[in-house]
């Protein structure tokens, strides 16, 4: 008698991706193809795992299932964290393992990794919690050219993210990204269009397939920066395909599969780029967890080229099963 295969939707967590990360998990519980059966796995944000409705030990949940399809974004679930510990279960699961997600989830380990195999990224430097004083804010404020991007160096769904133009504003941009962790990175602020590109292996007959970049167009105001509240309220426009030219269009997927290799990144990802209109196209950070809400731009680009959620959670799984 055939048995479907049982899968561990893990979603909740203890990061400030926490609702996303809900969100994600009913997604792709509801996408299930048929051949799988769904065990919705919810962890709190004390790290307490919870099997229909019951707190269980992980050791005692991961015995009653095949694979594990990972939907925690963020702290524990994408930083690396969570991979090891399936890794020491000998547990299948979907996404990059845990040196490419903990990579992935640092934005300065990814631009140094980038820049050495010619990957462009914006001019930057970094910044500790405990180096924050007045004096530190006004030296950085006279010697890195605003404006600015200031954002947590390990954090995800854009939280943290700010624009500084003036002093006061690269003040309170350190202090709200520091909320999300102890380090922060100041980025060169690059105008031109806002693009996103998601990389999935082994699909359409290519071991690494680009689907169409995604175009963001942020709100017509000073300092708009595609942030939490841009990207899941409604405040951003998002168009797939972009108007970027054929050329343009290339240098993104191009750029985004380059990501997904050099990070060593596994069965899907999404790569987040400027594109100037002279000095073409920069890096801004990879997603080696991408968001798969109704509000997320995933689902949005596989829409473009003809497919589901749904087929993408089964070819994923596949691929977790291969692993």
């Amino acid at each position: 008698m055939f048995r479907k295969t049982r899968v561990a939707v893990l979603s909740g967590g203890p990061s400030s991706e926490y609702d996303v990360s809900l969100k994600t998990g009913r997604t792709v519980l509801d996408s299930l193809p048929e051949e799988y059966i769904g065990h919705d796995i919810f962890i709190d944000k004390a790290g307490n795992w919870h099997f229909e409705g019951i707190r269980r030990e992980p050791k005692d949940i991961l015995k009653k299932v095949d694979v594990v399809f990972n939907a925690l974004h963020g702290e524990f679930g994408e930083d690396g964290k969570l991979q090891k510990l399936l890794d020491s279960f000998g547990v299948p699961y979907t996404g990059s393992g845990a040196l490419g997600s903990a990579i992935g989830m640092n934005k300065v380990l990814t631009k140094r990794l980038c820049k050495t195999h010619g990957i462009k990224t914006a001019h930057h430097t970094v910044l500790k919690q405990h180096e924050l004083t007045h004096a530190k804010v006004v030296e950085l404020f006279k010697t890195f050219p605003m404006p600015a991007i200031v954002k947590p160096v390990a954090s995800g769904s854009s939280v943290g993210v700010s624009v500084a133009r003036t002093l006061p504003e690269l003040s309170r941009a350190l202090v709200h990204a520091f909320e999300y962790g102890p380090e922060a990175i100041i980025e060169e602020y690059i105008v031109g269009k806002e693009a996103t590109c998601g990389v999935i292996e082994h699909f359409r007959g290519h071991p690494l397939y680009a689907l169409m970049p995604v175009e963001i167009i942020l709100p017509r105001k000073d300092g708009a920066v595609f942030d939490y509240t841009a990207k899941y309220t409604g405040g951003a426009k998002e168009l797939c395909p972009g108007s970027f030219t054929p050329a343009e269009k290339k240098q993104i997927q191009d750029a985004a599969i380059a990501v997904h290799k050099v990070l060593g990144l596994k069965h899907y990802s999404r790569s987040d780029f400027i594109v100037h209109p002279k000095r073409g196209v920069y890096l801004l950070e990879v997603n080696t967890l991408p968001g798969m809400t109704r509000e997320s731009l995933f689902p949005l680009a596989l829409s473009a080229v003809g497919s589901s959620i749904s087929e993408f959670v089964g070819h994923t799984l596949k691929l977790a099963l291969k692993r």
